[in-house]
C-alpha cells in the first residue's frame, strides 16, 4: 500500500475531534462536585441549580440548542472523577464538565477533558497550577484560584502592617497552593513566614494545631483549608480567643462556612472572596432567585460561578458553532464578557478568567441586618491585579 493510500485509509478509520465537534441536538454539561462531603455546602447541589438557571436564561436569551445538566459527586477521589468524566464523554455524550471543587480532582479532570478535545469549566478548582504549568487549551479557570485568593489577602494584611504568619494548612493540593502562593507575595512585599502546620481532610481537632499558631507569635494566623475543616478550625480558634490577639485569615471561605461558624464565632475573620450577593443590584436580583429555589439560601461563589461561567460556555458554544474544547476556549477568549455577577471578565491564553476580587471582615452579630448579611467590604482589587500575571505561570500556551 502506498504512502498516500495509507493515510488516507488512517484517516478515515480515525476521524478528527473537530469531525465529530458539529453542535449535538442536546448539548450536555455535567456537574462534577462534592455532594455529601466537606465541599457540599460550597457546591454541591446548589451548583445544579446554578447551572440549570444559567441554561434556562440561555434559553431565555435566544439560545440556539437545548441544553442537559447531568450531575455527579467525586468523593473527592480523583481517580473517580476522571472515570466519571470519561464515561460522561464516551457514554453520554457530555460535552463540558464544570465545577469540580477540589483541586486534585480539577486536575485529573483537566487531562482528560484535553485528551477528549471537550471543555472543563473550572469553576472552583483552587490550584493556580491549572493555568500555570498545567494548563490546557480546552480548559477555563473561573471564579478564583490561590494565587488570587493568597495574593489579595497578603497585601490586605501587609497593609494594616501584620507582616508575620503562621500557616494552618490542608496537606494535599490545594493547601500547599494557597500557602506557596500567599507566602510568595508576604515575603515579596518583605513579611515573614514563622512557621506552619499541616493536617489531613476531614480534621474535627484542631487544638495542637492553633495551640501551635498561637505560641509562634505571628500577628496573622493563616487557614489554608476550606468547608468543614476551616468550619472547625474557626470555631475552636474562637474558643482558645485566638482573634483577641492575632489576625485569624480564611484564604479560602465561603458565606455558607460563616453561616455554619455563625457570627458570635467568626466576627473578626478576615476572608477573601471573589463574589458576595450583596453586592450591588445584580448579585442581589441572583441570590434572590436562586433563593426560591434553594431553600432560601444565598449562593456562594462557587455557585455564583457555576451560574457565570455555564453561561458564558453556551454563548461560546453558540458563536463558536462547534463543541470542540479549543474553539469554545478561543471564542471565550475573543472579547471582554460582561457578566451580572463577576462584572468585566476577561478569559486570558494561559484559560484564566480575570475579573475583581473582594477582602471582607466578617460581621459582629449586632452588625449584620439580616440572616445571610455577614460581611463588610474592607477592598476591591481589580482583577489585573489580584490575579497571577500572565508570563508569570508557567503555562505553555502563552508566548513569550
Amino acid at each position: 500500500m502506498s504512502i498516500r493510500r495509507a493515510a488516507m485509509a488512517l484517516a478515515l478509520m480515525l476521524p478528527s475531534a473537530f469531525a465529530q465537534a458539529e453542535i449535538p441536538a442536546v448539548v450536555k454539561v455535567g456537574i462534577l462536585n462534592d455532594m455529601n462531603g466537606p465541599f457540599a455546602d460550597q457546591s454541591g447541589r446548589g451548583s445544579v441549580v446554578a447551572a440549570q438557571m444559567a441554561a434556562e436564561d440561555f434559553a431565555e436569551q435566544g439560545g440556539g440548542f437545548k441544553v442537559e445538566i447531568l450531575s455527579a459527586d467525586h468523593l473527592n477521589k480523583p481517580d473517580v472523577g476522571a472515570q466519571i468524566v470519561r464515561e460522561w464523554v464516551d457514554r453520554d455524550g457530555v460535552v463540558a464538565v464544570a465545577d469540580a471543587v477540589n483541586s486534585g480532582v480539577g486536575l485529573a479532570v483537566n487531562t482528560v477533558m484535553a485528551e477528549k478535545h471537550r471543555t472543563f469549566i473550572a469553576t472552583n478548582v483552587g490550584t493556580s497550577d491549572l493555568t500555570g504549568k498545567f494548563c490546557q487549551p480546552t480548559t477555563v479557570q473561573w471564579t478564583m484560584d490561590t494565587y488570587a485568593l493568597g495574593n489579595t489577602m497578603a497585601r490586605a494584611m501587609f497593609a494594616q502592617h501584620a507582616d508575620t504568619w503562621f500557616y494552618v494548612s490542608f496537606d494535599y493540593a490545594l493547601g500547599a497552593a494557597l500557602e506557596r502562593d500567599s507566602s510568595a507575595v508576604l515575603t515579596s512585599l518583605g513579611g515573614k513566614v514563622l512557621g506552619s502546620v499541616k493536617h489531613p481532610l476531614g480534621t474535627a481537632d484542631f487544638s495542637s494545631y492553633l495551640l501551635q499558631a498561637q505560641a509562634s507569635g505571628a500577628k496573622v494566623i493563616a487557614l489554608a483549608d476550606t468547608g468543614a475543616d476551616l468550619i472547625n478550625a474557626v470555631k475552636q480558634a474562637a474558643e482558645f480567643g485566638v482573634m483577641q490577639k492575632q489576625i485569624l485569615a480564611g484564604l479560602f471561605t465561603q458565606i455558607v462556612d460563616v453561616k455554619a461558624i455563625g457570627l458570635q464565632a467568626a466576627q473578626g475573620l478576615t476572608v477573601t472572596e471573589a463574589y458576595y450577593w450583596d453586592l450591588n443590584d445584580n448579585t442581589r436580583a441572583f441570590a434572590r432567585k436562586f433563593a426560591q429555589r434553594f431553600g432560601d439560601k444565598m449562593p456562594t461563589a462557587n455557585q455564583a460561578g457555576v451560574y457565570s461561567s455555564v453561561l458564558a460556555y453556551l454563548r461560546a458554544v453558540k458563536e463558536a458553532n462547534t463543541i470542540a474544547g479549543e474553539d469554545v476556549i478561543t471564542a471565550m477568549q475573543k472579547h471582554p464578557i460582561q457578566d451580572k455577577l463577576f462584572g468585566t471578565v476577561v478569559v486570558r491564553k494561559d484559560g484564566r478568567a480575570v475579573h475583581d476580587m473582594f477582602t471582607f471582615r466578617v460581621k459582629a452579630p449586632g452588625e449584620s441586618k439580616s440572616p445571610w448579611d455577614v460581611y463588610k467590604v474592607l477592598a476591591t482589587v481589580p482583577g489585573n491585579e489580584a490575579f497571577r500575571p500572565l508570563d508569570q505561570g508557567g503555562c505553555k500556551l502563552v508566548t513569550k
